[in-house]
């Protein structure tokens, strides 16, 4: 187990006067003991206690051998796990279940009644994740890293000879060869037209001389994720085009200053967002600033006009104002930024400045 981090859960646990929880999200379990297991199907858990009565419940079928502080409790496929976990349960008091515990599941342990009252345990886990520490810190900088020398080669080779599905296959092969174990989401590259939709799927479709080029993409590194977007423009640069970048450009940054703890990450979202509606753009600035991000690129805590969390050293999120014109353009600039004690640190150094490639 992750020591620390267990203990800050048994005091979040304490702190929301939950007893026990039963954490069956693989994410949370590999946050928690460091191991990825991967059940498909199965039922896999991990039973924490505030009095540390900790167990992880786990099909025979996963050779976890490795010994990961907590007591392993087995079964095979003929057995019934949900049994297994009955008698571990402490009757008296309420259980905390993932959010996202398949239903078959948590309609059986209700079938045998075992606490009086079942509530969400993912509100605990997912606020703790929220608070990234120096390790995790250090492995997003890492992917972030190989993320920023990847969206260089790419935007280097937007040529009309490539397809936004090339592009793509392109950036893939970029990423193997710079070490990243996998994609943070489906990458998107888009052109012209294509880029109003914020999140287009790659097509057949070729750029065009004046057609601005959005560039989002992610890639995960020792299970830690990096996201960042510029957007550039083909061969020309229109005088409204222009004017559109600059404004969301002002947006990405000035939201970015305001962060330190304290800040709301409402505050974030409405400095990007007054900056686009004073400029009149904004009906096309149409999702929130950004997200949380971790293992998961998208985690607890988004940043929206109506989050009103307050900004806490070592949450991590991503600030992504864009303007989005249906049928001609779109431009979207996104930073990974770090909540640090007395501000903030930028994960993403790319140059923002505006490009056009020729």
């Amino acid at each position: 187990m992750k020591q620390a981090r267990l203990e800050r859960l048994v005091k979040a646990m304490e702190k929301a006067n939950l007893k026990q929880i039963l954490v069956s999200d693989p994410t949370s379990i590999f946050y928690l003991t460091g191991r990825w297991i991967h059940p498909g199907e199965r039922l896999l858990a991990l039973y924490i206690d505030v009095d540390g009565n900790n167990k992880l419940f786990i099909n025979e079928l996963f050779p976890v051998e490795e010994d990961l502080g907590v007591e392993k409790i087995w079964f095979k496929d003929t057995d019934d796990p949900i049994k297994l976990i009955v008698p571990h349960l402490d009757k008296a008091s309420a259980l905390g279940i993932d959010k996202n515990w398949p239903a078959r599941f948590l309609l059986s342990l209700m079938e045998h009644n075992p606490v009086p009252k079942y509530v969400n345990g993912s509100n605990v886990v997912d606020r703790l994740r929220m608070i990234k520490d120096e390790e995790e810190l250090e492995l997003l900088r890492k992917a972030s890293k190989i993320n920023e020398l990847a969206i260089d080669r790419l935007i280097n080779e937007i040529s009309p000879e490539f397809s936004e599905k090339e592009m793509k296959d392109k950036l893939l092969a970029i990423y193997k060869e710079l070490g990243a174990e996998g994609l943070s989401f489906d990458p998107i590259v888009c052109y012209g037209a294509n880029a109003a939709d914020p999140h287009h799927v790659c097509d057949d479709s070729h750029v065009k001389e004046g057609d601005s080029v959005v560039v989002d993409i992610g890639c995960i590194k020792d299970s830690y994720c990096s996201d960042m977007t510029r957007t550039v423009f083909y061969k020309h640069v229109s005088d409204k085009h222009k004017e559109v970048y600059n404004i969301v450009l002002e947006a990405n940054q000035k939201a970015i200053e305001i962060v330190k703890p304290g800040v709301r990450f409402c505050d974030v979202d409405l400095t990007a967002r007054k900056i686009i509606e004073d400029a009149g753009y904004g009906k096309y600035f149409t999702h929130r600033t950004g997200h949380s991000i971790g293992i998961e690129c998208h985690e607890t805590g988004d940043v929206s006009s109506t989050n009103t969390d307050v900004l806490e050293p070592g949450m991590v999120f991503s600030v992504e104002p864009g303007i989005y014109l249906p049928g001609e353009m779109g431009v979207r600039i996104e930073d990974l930024i770090v909540v640090t004690e007395d501000g903030y640190e930028n994960l993403n150094s790319y140059d923002k400045s505006l490009r056009v490639i020729e």
